[in-house]
């Protein structure tokens, strides 16, 4: 995919490669074309990328020479955890004169603390590493994503991660109270604290949070841990139209609170491709025009089900919800996570798919949908608009699949021009461009239309003085 090209750089050093095994260890420099492989490509294909080699640093205190040495020589570092990035925020470019940071060997649990109700991990911990051990003391981790298997602390803290819980414990950012970094000349902020309440100044580790390695390496993190929930419910509901999906919202939360923690929104099209390609059953007899996923859970309510029973059947009888099943089994509420899960995966069998990770206003999705399908249906006849997501939170995966028959190619080449008329509503409505996938390079370029300038001229001022030699992910976010 084209995108933006990276800054000039100086000459690589001659014993560039020895200079780093000298810090690392020369197992854990990359430099074969065929072993860098896997590092090099963003895994929807969008990007590819060269690199002169993969570093492997082991500690903190690698990562910090490391950094040191590419400061001093001028060479550019790209940050990577499980490369599992949307937007080819971890994927060098073309050139092949940056190197590559992995950070997949800083994968210790360093400590579990139930009493305090924290975590603290090193950033090459996978977030499912993470969950695990929070649960095996008794605690959640409430950070969940479809890649949880493979992507790392770093990159979700790098990215500020979103997921499926975001309506009720937050993003990234809300789960983190301190952090450990390595800036870009190699020096080392310890702020690996627990404390819930310190007003002590300026509040850092929010910078780094959200910012794709381009002011800092995280290297470790302390999370938050939650109570462990006792009573899970999980349901799939039929709905008329989005907007009675954000009826059923507000009733669940009316009828039980901070309990509603997952609220996704899936439309007919999307069941669809999931039945036929991923091997999953409708979870509903009748056929639907929209499908909610709603989950709540408690550390402390069995009448947890009971309670949503009878929401369902009052939201029936006023029309709200057309039809709804209650998972009661683990093994069906997996089933019913299934069709939610396989979304993205499923949308390749039907061709080109132009994908959009937006945020909007809560209350204005319904409208939104309804006005964007329409503009779409004229700009590109026959495309089908598959809009799914975090509806709890206003974030919404708005992919456009291709017209049935049409020619793959031919349509992503369209990319930009569905691009702009997206994300000419996105700024209409007061949304985002980037909900929880980042700007990486994919939206560079796009970035200074929609954020205010302002802004703009504080991300650079902070990317000057963290970064003033530009080593760290040159030509992502800015």
């Amino acid at each position: 995919m084209d995108g933006p090209r990276p800054p000039a750089r100086p000459p690589l050093p001659a014993d560039l490669a020895a200079r780093l095994a000298a810090i690392v260890g020369d197992r854990y420099v990359v430099t074969d074309a065929n072993d860098m492989a896997g590092y090099l490509v963003e895994w929807r294909g969008l990007f590819r990328g060269r690199a002169a080699a993969v570093v492997r640093p082991g500690s903190t205190r690698e990562v910090a020479e490391v950094l040191a040495y590419a400061n001093r020589e001028g060479v550019a570092v790209v940050p990577q955890g499980g490369n599992t990035s949307l937007v080819g925020g971890s994927i060098p470019f073309e050139r092949g004169d940056e190197i590559v940071l992995s950070l997949t060997r800083l994968d210790r649990v360093r400590e579990v603390d139930p009493l305090s109700d924290t975590m603290t991990v090193e950033a090459g911990v996978t977030l499912l590493r993470a969950q695990q051990a929070a649960e095996s003391a008794d605690r959640l981790f409430p950070l969940s994503l479809a890649s949880e298997g493979a992507c790392t602390i770093g990159g979700n803290l790098g990215s500020n991660a979103g997921g499926t819980a975001v309506l009720a414990y937050g993003n990234a950012r809300e789960l983190v109270l301190g952090l450990e970094v390595v800036l870009a000349d190699g020096r080392v902020w310890n702020g690996l604290g627990k404390l819930r309440k310190d007003n002590t100044g300026y509040d850092l580790r929010h910078l780094f949070i959200g910012s794709e390695g381009t002011l800092g390496v995280i290297t470790a993190a302390v999370l938050k841990l939650f109570p462990r929930p006792r009573s899970v419910v999980t349901s799939f509901c039929g709905v008329p139209s989005p907007r009675a999906a954000l009826d059923l919202l507000a009733a669940a939360k009316a009828h039980v609170g901070s309990a509603v923690t997952t609220f996704e929104l899936i439309p007919r099209f999307g069941v669809d491709t999931v039945v036929t390609h991923m091997g999953c059953r409708d979870p509903l007899a009748g056929r639907h025009a929209w499908y909610v996923l709603m989950e709540w859970s408690s550390p402390s309510d069995p009448g947890l089900q009971e309670r949503c029973e009878t929401l369902l059947a009052a939201s029936i009888e006023a029309g709200t919800v057309e039809d709804a099943t209650v998972a009661v089994s683990l093994d069906q509420r997996d089933a019913l996570w299934r069709v939610r899960e396989a979304l993205s995966e499923a949308q390749g069998f039907e061709g080109g798919s132009i994908k959009h990770d937006i945020s909007l206003p809560v209350a204005r999705v319904p409208e939104f949908i309804e006005e964007v399908n329409e503009a779409l249906s004229r700009l590109v006849p026959g495309c089908r608009p598959m809009p799914f997501g975090h509806l709890g939170d206003g974030n919404l995966h708005f992919n456009v699949t291709q017209p049935v028959g049409a020619d793959k190619a031919a349509f992503l080449a369209r990319w930009g021009e569905v691009n702009e008329l997206v994300h000419g509503y996105v700024a209409r409505y007061g949304g985002s461009i980037s909900a929880e996938h980042g700007i990486g390079r994919l939206k560079r370029d796009l970035l200074p239309r929609f954020k205010d300038p302002v802004a703009m001229d504080l991300m650079r001022a902070l990317k000057a003085t963290l970064d003033p030699n530009s080593i760290l992910n040159p030509g992502k976010v800015l």
